[in-house]
């Protein structure tokens, strides 16, 4: 697979068919002005920018093998280095709309969302994870593009970065607010997910997976939830409380109460059984978890 690399927002726009950039290191860009040539029925995309988008129209995306028509307005973030794979239907009449914030790491450089950004874990989301908006939600997302737009269409001075900045953090702070109210109201799915978690990590703990495989892995969970793991971990935080790390921690400690109460077997086979390497770091776990030692918790049982 041939993977077109941009590198910054001057070779999208010029790849698009679009004027110069205002400026070189933001853009917003109108999606009804971007032009798709005859030998663009596919493409493989990455980008070395950000890029939030709200895009409705004829194409279908792919994030990984995660597909998403684009006939309703969604929007959808994505992080430097991620590629995107667009399939244009060059027959389609209908015309797309919608627009496309792209925002090169440099200028974010020397103010705080440098560091930031990356706490926002939607820009690791997969495409079928994209935030769904209503229209009033729509109109607070579109009027703050406005906003961005007009401030670098003016003249350039001290306070301009700042300003932009200010609007961006905005924009990621409601997108943060939007995606929780999604996962409470979205699908249902959403609240089927931390069932299924218990039963995989139930299964998993009851099986030999821990001593010949190890301690489940986020990555491993989402991948057979079918969701992403930033995805995951942000749902279960608003449905449960807890991050799938914690619900893994949860589980663990279950199984080692359950082992050091109703067994005779020492620290070190539990904590192999457990799939520990070292004893050492299954007691670290259990007290950090517990606020005593796996020794104290079996005597107290004496």
């Amino acid at each position: 697979m041939k993977v077109h690399r941009l590198k910054s927002v001057s070779e999208f726009h010029e790849l698009r068919g679009l004027p110069k950039p205002e400026h070189p290191l933001i853009s917003v860009v109108d999606y009804s002005k971007i032009y798709t040539g005859p030998t663009d029925d596919i493409e493989n995309l990455t980008f070395d920018y950000y890029t939030i988008a709200l895009k409705r129209g004829v194409s279908k995306m792919y994030y990984g093998q995660q597909a998403c028509d684009f006939d309703e307005g969604v929007l959808f973030f994505l992080s430097p280095n991620q590629v995107l794979k667009i399939i244009n239907n060059q027959n389609e009449t209908i015309k797309r709309t919608g627009w496309m914030l792209l925002i090169h790491p440099d200028f974010l450089w020397n103010t705080p969302l440098a560091k930031n950004i990356k706490q926002y874990g939607f820009f690791d989301y997969s495409v079928k994870e994209a935030l769904w908006l209503s229209k009033k939600e729509e109109m607070i997302i579109l009027n703050i593009i406005q906003n961005i737009r007009q401030e670098y269409h003016t003249n350039i001075d001290k306070f301009s970065q700042s300003i932009i900045i200010s609007q961006i953090e905005t924009l990621l702070n409601y997108s943060e607010r939007f995606y929780q109210r999604q996962f409470i109201t979205r699908k249902a799915s959403n609240h089927q997910l931390p069932g299924r978690l218990e039963k995989l990590l139930s299964d998993y703990f009851n099986s030999d997976d821990l001593v010949s495989k190890g301690l489940p892995t986020v990555q491993g969970i989402a991948d057979n939830l079918n969701v992403s793991p930033n995805y995951l971990s942000g749902l279960l935080k608003v449905l449960t409380g807890q991050s799938t790390q914690q619900h893994i921690h949860g589980k663990l400690i279950e199984k080692a109460k359950e082992k050091l109460s109703t067994t005779d077997k020492s620290i070190s086979e539990i904590a192999y059984e457990l799939g520990f390497g070292h004893p050492q770091s299954f007691s670290k776990l259990f007290k950090t978890k517990t606020s005593i030692s796996p020794l104290e918790f079996r005597q107290s049982f004496n």
